[in-house]
C-alpha cells in the first residue's frame, strides 16, 4: 500500500492520538475503534490486514500493549515511504511515524494520570473519588467490547463464528465466578484453535 502524507497529514495524525489519549480509559488498546475509523476507513492510511495484524503482533509480543500503537505508525510510515518494497527507504517515514504516534497517545495520557493519581491518592476517601473509581467499570468494560467487535467484524465471521463466541461468553464466566488462572484458560484456546475445532 503506497499513499502520499503531506506535513498537514502527520500533523493532524498527532493531532488526533494527542486527543485519543485523553480518551484511553482503560487502556490505549480501548481507543481501538476510533482508531480504525481514522486510519482504515476515514484516512485509508492502513489496510484491514495491517491494522489487525498490528494489533494480533503487539499483543502476542511481551511488553505493554501499547506497542500496537507504534506498530499503527510504523506501517502508516512505510506506507508514505513507498511501501514494503521500497526497504529500507521506507524506514526513516517508519520511525517518523512511530515517534508521532507514540507522542501522541503517551503524553496527554501520562500527564493527566500522574496528576489525576496523586490527587485520587491523597483524596481516595471522598464519596466522589470512590463513586468516579466504580463508574468507570461500566464504560471500561464497553470499550473493549467495541474493540474486540471491530476486530472481528473485518474477518466478516460473526454469523458463523459462534463456536468462538460460545468460548468467549464460558471463558468470560470462568474469570468472573472461580479461581482459575488466566493463562490455563490461554493455552486452552489455543490448543482449542490449533486442533481446529474453534
Amino acid at each position: 500500500m503506497i499513499i502520499t502524507l503531506t506535513a498537514t497529514d502527520w500533523l493532524a495524525m498527532l493531532t488526533h492520538f494527542l486527543a485519543l489519549s485523553l480518551l484511553a480509559v482503560g487502556g490505549a488498546i480501548t481507543t481501538a475503534p476510533d482508531m480504525h475509523r481514522y486510519l482504515v476507513t476515514q484516512q485509508h492510511w492502513l489496510s484491514d490486514a495491517q491494522f489487525n495484524s498490528s494489533i494480533a503482533l503487539a499483543q502476542a509480543s511481551p511488553g505493554p500493549n501499547v506497542l500496537f500503537i507504534a506498530l499503527f505508525g510504523w506501517n502508516v510510515g512505510i506506507n508514505a515511504g513507498g511501501g514494503a518494497a521500497a526497504g529500507l527507504v521506507a524506514w526513516p517515514y517508519a520511525a517518523l511515524g512511530v515517534l508521532i504516534a507514540m507522542i501522541g497517545i503517551l503524553v496527554p495520557s501520562t500527564t493527566l494520570t500522574f496528576a489525576a493519581a496523586r490527587w485520587g491518592h491523597q483524596n481516595r476517601e471522598l464519596r466522589s473519588v470512590r463513586a468516579f473509581k466504580q463508574g468507570m467499570a461500566p464504560i471500561v468494560i464497553a470499550l473493549l467490547i467495541s474493540t474486540g467487535w471491530i476486530l472481528s467484524a473485518n474477518h466478516g465471521t460473526l454469523a458463523t463464528s459462534w463456536p468462538l463466541w460460545l468460548l468467549t461468553a464460558a471463558t468470560a464466566v470462568l474469570v468472573w465466578r472461580t479461581r482459575v488462572h488466566m493463562l490455563w484458560l490461554l493455552v486452552t484456546g489455543g490448543l482449542l484453535g490449533w486442533f481446529g475445532w474453534v
